[in-house]
């Protein structure tokens, strides 16, 4: 599901700025593109729990071992809270990284270091969602490239975004202007991706535990999810040719919101 969760956080964050424009409060255009390619590649990272998914693939060996940590500590989470009427699990896809509180904590992490350590922060934080970027949205030509072009695309992005970004009045300081607030904002998309991610996986068949640790009908990882005769299987056809032409023309109309060409 990795392109359609990539288009999902992009369609997202580019709604959030058409709501933004709405509400009088519009994003300077920068934050507008970078937002949306940051929740694109955060859109990913739930799948930090898997082996086999995109992001385990995206940053080599260093990815790949790290996916195997939050796998081991998803486990360990999961047998470790799970209420009695949960089966012991000895993979952890699908349980830690696909809630609410981690996705706050990942966004706050990373609001955290780009206030902590400015610029230099930044430039991580968007080379690694660049590059994610660059993995879900524009997937059949990475599978075919070699990893270090990709690498490069996003270093190269991370340096041009940062650039522009650091401008003054193109967002560094858009919503949070207090000082030293600068690209506090950049945890949101974060936080959207990761939630939108978990919405989606909530579609399919086997639903998503967003709300762990509330407890719902006696469990602690309830896997929540629409009624199941509207569920599909990742991959299906319905993630093909229904919602990722629909996150396209939801994402393409919040833009022209959100850049003022529609109701400015």
């Amino acid at each position: 599901m990795g392109p359609a969760h990539s288009l999902s956080g992009a369609a997202a964050w580019l709604g959030v700025g058409a709501a933004a424009a709405a509400l009088d409060h519009p994003m300077p255009w920068p934050v507008v593109v970078v937002g949306a390619l940051i929740c694109a590649g955060a859109a990913l990272a739930p799948d930090l729990d898997q082996k086999s998914a995109t992001i385990s693939r995206a940053f080599g060996p260093l990815s790949h071992a790290l996916c195997g940590v939050i796998d081991k500590l998803s486990t360990a989470v999961y047998n470790g809270t799970r209420s009695r009427g949960e089966r012991r699990r000895s993979g952890g896809h699908r349980t830690l990284t696909h809630t609410w509180p981690w996705a706050i904590f990942i966004g706050v992490g990373f609001s955290t270091a780009a206030v902590v350590w400015d610029r230099w922060a930044v430039l991580v934080i968007l080379f690694i969602h660049m590059v994610l970027a660059v993995e879900g949205l524009l997937w059949r030509m990475a599978r075919v490239s070699s990893d270090v072009l990709v690498w490069l695309l996003g270093a190269a992005s991370a340096w041009i975004l940062a650039g522009v970004l650091d401008k003054p009045g193109n967002g560094s300081d858009w919503l949070f202007t207090g000082d030293g607030q600068e690209y506090m904002w950049l945890g949101l998309p974060i936080v959207l991706g990761a939630m939108v991610h978990n919405i989606g996986d909530a579609l399919t068949v086997s639903g998503c535990p967003v709300l762990w640790p509330i407890p719902i009908a006696g469990k602690r990882w309830y896997p929540l999810g629409t009624p199941r005769f509207m569920r599909f299987r990742a991959g299906a056809w319905v993630e093909n040719n229904v919602l990722m032409p629909a996150f396209m023309l939801l994402g393409g109309a919040g833009s022209l919101v959100a850049l003022g060409f529609i109701g400015g």
